[in-house]
């Protein structure tokens, strides 16, 4: 217990520094001295009580995990559940299941849950597209949101000076991402580890800070609105069509209502949810897909195999920047307006904490991720002080129980028995 006395110290100690800063503390000067402003009673309390917390828990920590060890494993899934889970049919069949969950959830819910899906499923195509990146090439990538604000931002231009629908717009928006993606990936083509990740936060952060200061085209920290919604083969989902176009509800005489839209933006994400689920899982079995591992693995053993990295990095990066350029061109159709603000570095941390959370390289995990980061947002909406430490508590939590993460990818494999 002696030996854990200095650590325990040590960490409450920076557990009271950074809830002071999370929590509004600061140094103020006063004439020649210095005051403490920001706090109170009740947030000392608070403060003090998480100090506590940590240094009993790092005090006691060998006592704990000695406890930790004694509780009975849970117990193993059956044999004959393993075999027939490890199906191709099987497989198929679940997919079948949550492609007709996700079918039949609108028509069971209200608006509210229906608009929080489609958030959701804008972070699963995200997280997909930066699962190519992370989970698959093994390229840290701490810039992933510029990607997205690139797709986001080659909408809405195109809509405010060409009048390009949404359609054509999808289409530009993937186009300009990879672009992005391929000229990102020059640079980074001999970086691996932190340098790749400094590089890449860079390269996000000067494209939210160009987006704010090139007021003359993006209309800076005002951003854009009015950014037109996606329509149905010419159908408008808005009460009065515009001129020369049909409603949705007049053309199939039917009562004016807000929910359709809401509806048919649910759908249109969960149609591009799945077009990128079927991309990638095609490219999962073609060579592409295997140098992408194969590089991930081991970068001299993969060139020692032929595969060129210059090749299989660029096209991760193109590939992966791609369907973010999808997600941002649906995401300001979505809200009419877009600023420099939506795309943070915040962004890029729960984009990649859903893609370590579900497992490197697991589809199904970062869909069950996307959904978890998503909702535990509205669920502790009544705790807005403690949304952010909730949120790192998580990912401790998951680092030490499943540092894996919650589906890891598995792959088929032989075993040769002696």
């Amino acid at each position: 217990m002696l030996r854990n006395l200095k650590p325990a110290l040590i960490s409450a100690v920076v557990v009271v520094i950074l809830s002071g800063l999370l929590m509004g503390i600061r140094l103020q000067q006063q004439g020649t001295g210095l005051v403490l402003i920001g706090g109170g009673m009740d947030v000392a309390v608070k403060i003090g009580a998480a100090a506590l917390f940590i240094f009993l828990f790092n005090l006691f920590r060998d006592h704990l995990t000695a406890l930790w060890n004694r509780v009975p494993a849970l117990p193993r899934t059956p044999a004959a559940i393993s075999i027939l889970a490890a199906r191709p049919a099987a497989h198929r069949l679940m997919w079948c299941f949550i492609i007709a969950a996700a079918v039949i959830w609108p028509f069971l819910t209200n608006r509210s849950n229906i608009d929080l899906a489609t958030l959701v499923l804008i972070y699963v195509m995200l997280g997909l597209g930066l699962n190519i990146v992370v989970g698959l090439a093994g390229l840290l990538d701490l810039g992933y949101v510029g990607f997205y604000a690139v797709g986001a931002y080659t909408y809405a231009l195109l809509s405010m000076y060409f009048g390009i629908g949404f359609w054509t717009g999808l289409v530009a928006a993937g186009a300009m991402a990879a672009l992005f993606g391929f000229l990102l990936g020059f640079p980074v083509l001999r970086l691996r580890g932190d340098y790749l990740a400094i590089v890449t936060l860079g390269f996000g952060e000067i494209i939210r800070i160009l987006l704010n200061n090139f007021t003359s085209l993006t209309n800076g920290p005002n951003g854009i609105g009015n950014i037109p919604k996606p329509d149905l083969f010419g159908l408008e989902f808005s009460r009065r069509a515009s001129e020369g176009a049909q409603t949705f509800h007049e053309f199939f005489g039917i009562d004016f209502n807000s929910v359709h839209r809401v509806m048919f933006l649910y759908f249109l994400a969960l149609v591009l949810v799945l077009f990128t689920l079927f991309v990638i899982n095609r490219l999962l079995r073609m060579p592409v897909g295997r140098a992408w591992e194969a590089l991930r693995e081991d970068e001299v053993a993969c060139r020692s195999l032929g595969i060129n990295p210059t090749a299989v990095k660029l096209n991760a990066f193109t590939i992966g920047a791609t369907f973010a350029g999808f997600a941002g061109c649906f995401f300001a159709a979505r809200q009419g307006f877009i600023s420099p603000e939506s795309f943070t570095f915040i962004e890029s941390a729960i984009i990649l904490a859903i893609v370590v959370l579900g497992g490197m390289g697991s589809q199904l995990g970062v869909i069950l991720a996307a959904i978890i980061m998503t909702l535990l947002p509205e669920i502790a909406r009544q705790f807005d002080e403690y949304r952010m430490l909730l949120f790192g508590l998580l990912m401790v939590l998951m680092m030490i129980w499943r540092p894996q993460g919650l589906l890891p990818m598995k792959r088929p494999h032989l075993e040769l028995k002696s």
